[in-house]
């Protein structure tokens, strides 16, 4: 199963968080959400279809997420959890930790904000700029 969510670039992207990637539904973006890769998103955790949110769910789901800026591709893998809420109206955020709440997408992921490539978070301070990030399941 295969789910995208557009995004855009926002001038106060920093990308360096060490335990989370987010993308928001919101446009507005202080410098301190240093984990915020994008903004404008068109889907937020509530967002999400039935089926998709199911799958998140089992434990046993290998999920696959992937960044996409121009031709650029950044890849983070991470783990469905029977407890995740997946509710929150503008956010998803991944997590390295095991800490859920209704902003949390997946837990375990292998990476976080601050391996994102620095190219690619160029990329994403500017504005005008499209990403596209691919929720994968297994």
């Amino acid at each position: 199963m295969k789910f995208e969510i557009e995004f855009s670039g926002h001038e106060n992207i920093r990308s360096n968080h060490q335990k989370t990637i987010e993308i928001t539904k919101e446009s507005h973006l202080t410098p301190q959400g240093d984990c915020i890769v994008g903004v404008n998103a068109n889907y937020g955790c509530a967002d999400l279809p039935e089926d998709l949110k199911n799958k998140l769910k089992n434990p046993n789901s290998n999920v696959t997420f992937s960044i996409n800026v121009d031709n650029q591709e950044f890849t983070v893998k991470g783990k469905g959890h029977p407890d995740l809420q997946l509710t929150h109206n503008d956010d998803i955020v991944l997590r390295k930790s095991n800490f859920i709440c209704p902003r949390t997408l997946a837990v375990n992921c292998d990476k976080a904000s601050d391996m994102l490539p620095r190219s690619m978070v160029m990329l994403l301070q500017n504005p005008k700029t499209i990403g596209k990030f691919t929720i994968t399941i297994e």
